[in-house]
């Protein structure tokens, strides 16, 4: 993918060529044929991933019930942000429904990324919030937050 296309998705936008030129290599490719599990609930947190083409299905499946789809996610959505968010495990699986293109970082990057440019790693955890937020109503300052205080988190106990 070109860094033209990069800085048109919408967790990229709008961010300066500063922060872009800092950002954008710390993302990989990653590609996925249809019907493939991309993670499960309880597996390691190590990506976040941006669809750049094609759709997946977020499941969770509660200790006591049948597994349910949360959402189907399309080109411009995130996944996995529990590797930056959350614990150390993945809170719901992602499946492929048809071919999927995305673009991945890695968590320990991130976390390097805002160890070392507090500001840059600020703007793209806000940039997140505003991406993800849409999926729960009035959730974008919870998890602006959430985020911040995460990475935060992770700085103080290094």
């Amino acid at each position: 993918m070109v860094m033209k296309e990069l800085s048109d998705l919408p967790l990229l936008k709008d961010l300066t060529c500063e922060q872009f030129d800092l950002l954008a290599p710390l993302f990989a490719p990653f590609f996925a044929p249809p019907n493939t599990v991309i993670f499960k609930h309880g597996d390691r947190a190590t990506h976040l991933y941006l669809i750049t083409k094609g759709t997946v299905a977020l499941q969770y499946k509660p200790y006591d019930g049948p597994e349910m789809t949360l959402a189907h996610l399309h080109a411009g959505d995130v996944f996995g942000w529990s590797a930056v968010g959350g614990g150390e495990t993945y809170t719901a699986s992602v499946t492929s429904l048809t071919e999927l293109k995305a673009i991945r970082i890695l968590r320990s990057d991130l976390k390097n990324l805002c160890d070392q440019h507090h500001d840059i790693g600020c703007a793209f955890l806000e940039k997140l919030a505003e991406v993800v937020s849409p999926r729960w109503k009035n959730a974008k300052g919870q998890i602006s937050d959430m985020l911040q205080k995460n990475i935060n988190t992770k700085k103080a106990s290094a």
